[in-house]
């Protein structure tokens, strides 16, 4: 264990953490933040219009007529069915600001550089949606970078005369980056529409985003990224935002074509997704921490001698946890580095994610049919998710079963930490006599 430690912190930690404070990745993580709430006002329009309670649809058509899902469809087009412009503007728009220029003006020529790659914009709206995720995601990657190198170019600012108010005088120092970056798109996609009749959309779509679906969609594929995203938060740094950019830019759009199909009146078909994530494998955050700190206080109430140390951190990171925030109990145990928790600390999302999967695959539990955010609760999560009380009863099976796995290796714990408290008792004796 020393030599596997030794060798990560030597060759694998340097490299992840230059990746953990890139500003790309930052970008990328706060953009996506910035529109949760949309996310969530989509994402419960369409639970009202599908809730699964017997007598429900028959009543809100009687109350309501039979145009009541109407409502619900038009928030859709306000959220879920814009995603890939709202994301365009708000990461392009995060990445400028972080090189201190003007993200409004990054974030702008980012949503018309997107449009731009578009071609006839009539024919090709889906890619409004997440079917054009991963180019919004690489475009405001592209033209945020691209701005904030050209807004800081000198010759590039249109001056204007004194007594202009400041705001006119911002829009136009972003006017000759804005048409150098507009018109080189519009070259390319010239030349491009020119000899491919393939739009670049669906062409990105075709070519990299459905195969990585395919691939991060699958069950070994997702326990591949959930190893990666567990060993990263062991070492301290931040898997789930290192990880991001694939849930996100992969998984996320597989949420929302279930939900695209339940809005249609047909059954969802991707096992899993990044709600899946979310639902049944990340309960209380990476490592399923929210059962770590419920097996602490089983352990600590049993014992004559308690650890004071997991006690006080339990419940200061109790109430984080509950809403899935886990730096508190990851960083203040610590878990990263402490070998007593390697194991459970990696393999439980690992069995959570196999069961979870069979589970829906075989039918026991309905797939997952709503993005619900990563910030809702365990069990209330699976219930709105799956639209199910089937789902929060997995979530149950399976939050009892990972406080069981935590248990004997918390009591292991326990007992280090009370010696030690010993052992610091006793020095402090020693040194008053």
């Amino acid at each position: 264990m020393k030599k596997f430690i030794g060798f990560m912190e030597k060759y694998f930690i340097p490299v992840a953490a230059k990746i953990g404070g890139e500003k790309h990745l930052a970008a990328i993580r706060d953009g996506f933040i910035a529109i949760i709430p949309i996310i969530m006002a989509g994402a419960f329009a369409i639970l009202i219009n599908n809730l699964a309670i017997p007598g429900y649809q028959p009543l809100m058509e009687h109350i309501f007529g039979k145009d009541w899902k109407s409502w619900g469809s038009a928030v859709w087009n306000g959220s879920y069915a814009i995603m890939s412009l709202l994301v365009a503007f708000t990461i392009a728009y995060n990445l400028t600001k972080s090189r201190g220029k003007d993200g409004l003006a990054g974030g702008l020529v980012s949503v018309a550089t997107f449009i731009i790659f578009f071609g006839d914009l009539a024919k090709n709206t889906q890619f409004f949606g997440t079917d054009g995720l991963l180019l919004a995601i690489i475009l405001a990657l592209i033209v945020g970078d691209a701005m904030a190198y050209l807004l800081g170019n000198p010759k590039l600012v249109f001056k204007m005369p004194e007594g202009v108010p400041p705001a006119v005088a911002k829009s136009f120092a972003s006017l000759f980056p804005s048409i150098i970056i507009l018109g080189i798109s519009g070259l390319v996609q010239a030349i491009y529409q020119h000899y491919i009749h393939v739009t670049i959309p669906q062409l990105v779509m075709t070519s990299i985003q459905t195969p990585l679906q395919g691939v991060v969609g699958s069950l070994p594929g997702v326990l591949v990224l959930i190893f990666v995203i567990q060993i990263l938060w062991f070492f301290g740094l931040h898997g789930s935002n290192m990880m991001l950019p694939v849930v996100q830019g992969v998984l996320f759009p597989l949420t929302i074509d279930n939900m695209n199909r339940v809005k249609d009146g047909l059954p969802p078909i991707y096992i899993v997704n990044d709600q899946f994530l979310n639902s049944f494998v990340f309960f209380g955050g990476a490592g399923a921490t929210i059962c770590l700190i419920v097996a602490i206080l089983i352990v600590n109430r049993t014992r004559k001698r308690k650890s004071e140390v997991q006690l006080t951190l339990a419940k200061l990171a109790g109430v984080p946890g509950l809403f899935n925030i886990n730096e508190p109990i990851i960083f203040g145990l610590p878990i990263c580095l402490d070998a007593i928790y390697l194991i459970p600390f990696i393999c439980i999302p690992l069995f959570n994610a196999v069961v979870a999967y069979f589970a829906l695959a075989w039918h026991f539990v309905p797939l997952v049919q709503l993005e619900v955010t990563w910030t809702m609760p365990p069990i209330i999560s699976g219930w709105l998710a799956t639209n199910s009380w089937r789902g929060a009863l997995l979530s149950i099976i399976l939050l009892v079963i990972d406080i069981i796995i935590y248990i004997p290796f918390v009591m292991v714990a326990a007992d280090r930490d009370v010696k030690a408290q010993d052992e610091a008792i006793e020095a402090a004796k020693a040194q008053e006599e």
